[in-house]
């Protein structure tokens, strides 16, 4: 029996199990994250479509005039950010996507800004 013993292949099998049961659309777009060693990304889905409705990251140049890091104070500005891009874009309600990553440290981070500033999950 196949064995998924790397770290990479038990969060891309996590991740496949919750994308079976989660999806964006137009009204309820997916809010997606994802996590790399040096940065954070932040996407609004719409999956029926294939759109990103907006987005946002630690490269974008507003997360850089606040001097943010990519680490849990950096994510709590990123999911500060990314909600007041979702505003922009007409986005009040959304379905969270944590890619398979647990739900601890960054990306609890981002959700909780988030839900802090006006998104409602």
């Amino acid at each position: 029996m196949y064995k998924f013993k790397t770290k990479k292949d038990k969060r891309v099998r996590r991740h496949l199990r919750l994308r079976k049961k989660i999806s964006g659309t137009a009204d309820r777009p997916r809010f997606c994250v994802s996590v790399t060693t040096n940065n954070i990304y932040v996407q609004f889905i719409d999956d029926v479509n294939g759109l990103t409705l907006a987005a946002t990251s630690t490269l974008d140049s507003m997360f850089k005039e606040q001097q943010g890091k990519p680490n849990v104070e950096g994510a709590k500005l990123l999911g500060k950010l990314a909600a007041e891009k979702a505003k922009a874009a007409n986005i009040a309600d959304v379905v969270f996507d944590r890619s398979g990553f647990k739900y601890h440290g960054r990306v609890k981070a981002i959700a909780e800004a988030a839900r802090e500033n006006g998104l409602k999950f």
